[in-house]
């Protein structure tokens, strides 16, 4: 019988499994303790559990923890992690130093079935899904996951095509019982997958970031099928119908390609959609791929972007770009050539 992972269960799930095992109930508590806020890997160090209460933990669960399997790192301090899930397949994550932060990019799916043109874990095509825990092993289980000070689900795959297990990988990371982070350090970004929106703005405190691309509804279609379904004037108004409030906060994903998306006729269709809505603009450079006609645009064109936005009360910002050099930065995870057939 394979045994369980006890890493990724909330507590609430770890009280059923001390209920089933006929542990008192404040020993879920002690559990979670030893699963998100300290630095162990086993069952056996669970040293304030019983030595009965170790077995009987032991001979249905493991810990959970998956070590990662390389390590990558970058001139600029950024690192990729390679994290091992089932059935041969692998996921990639990044871990981005910056002064006194600490930013961790997680993987939601091995590969995404989104089929994006920018994008290598698109064209990878979708593998599976992730389970909390995998998603939560991407932090817990790097060397520096005691610093991690800001988390962002940008790497392989669609969260709100996995939302489930998205949800509760958040709820790890917040609850109180869990790593007790605030959901204003986490931003969850997505392509816009509307069912997805609303029952993420609901269930969740969490930043969101929205992949735009441009705002022209055919351009959008031919670089993001997802427009096809839910077009960005539908996820527009699901963000107009929120009240985000002082503290939480919704940003726009913007790649930047020459002689695609970078004109001054795209900078006023951005004002006039986003009229209204209090938000950011993160310009991404576009780091060239296989087998697209897509160019990133040149410095000066770039700069001529922002500035215009900003002219239409937009707050804009360029993204740097980390770990190109390793294949860390945006839009380039994948893990392709580790597939086992």
């Amino acid at each position: 019988m394979q045994k369980e992972a006890l890493f990724g269960k909330t507590l609430e799930e770890l009280q059923a499994v001390c209920a089933d095992l006929g542990l008192p109930k404040f020993a879920a508590k002690q559990i979670a303790d030893w699963l998100y806020k300290k630095p162990v890997s086993s069952i056996e160090e669970m040293t304030n559990l019983s030595k009965k209460a170790r077995e009987s933990l032991s001979e249905k669960y493991t810990f959970g923890l998956i070590e990662t399997t390389k390590v990558q790192e970058s001139v600029d301090g950024t690192k990729k992690y390679l994290f091992p899930t089932g059935q041969g397949k692998f996921v990639e994550t990044a871990m981005i130093p910056d002064k006194d932060r600490k930013t961790v990019c997680v993987s939601s799916q091995v590969g995404c079935k989104m089929g994006c043109l920018f994008c290598m874990t698109g064209k990878q095509g979708f593998q599976g899904q992730l389970t909390a825990g995998e998603i939560v092993n991407q932090i817990r289980n790097i060397p520096e996951w005691e610093d991690v000070t800001n988390i962002v689900y940008m790497g392989m795959g669609e969260p709100f095509d996995n939302l489930d297990e998205v949800l509760k990988s958040t709820q790890i990371l917040t609850s109180e019982w869990g790593f007790a982070m605030s959901p204003r350090r986490i931003t969850v970004s997505s392509i816009g997958i509307v069912p997805g929106l609303v029952r993420f703005l609901n269930e969740s405190e969490c930043h969101l970031a929205i992949s735009l691309h441009t705002p022209f509804h055919e351009e959008r279609q031919s670089l993001m099928p997802v427009e096809i379904a839910y077009p960005l004037e539908e996820v527009l108004q699901e963000i107009r119908n929120w009240d985000f409030g002082r503290q939480r906060r919704v940003s726009f994903e913007y790649i930047v390609f020459h002689g695609l998306n970078d004109t001054p006729a795209h900078v006023r269709e951005m004002a006039r959609l986003l009229d209204g809505i209090k938000c950011r603009i993160n310009l991404i450079r576009f780091h060239p791929i296989p087998d697209t006609p897509l160019k990133g645009t040149d410095e000066t064109t770039l700069i001529e972007f922002k500035e215009g936005l900003e002219k239409k009360g937009i707050t804009t910002t360029i993204r740097a770009s980390r770990g190109q050099d390793i294949y860390a930065a945006c839009g380039l995870l994948s893990t392709k050539a580790l597939l086992k057939n």
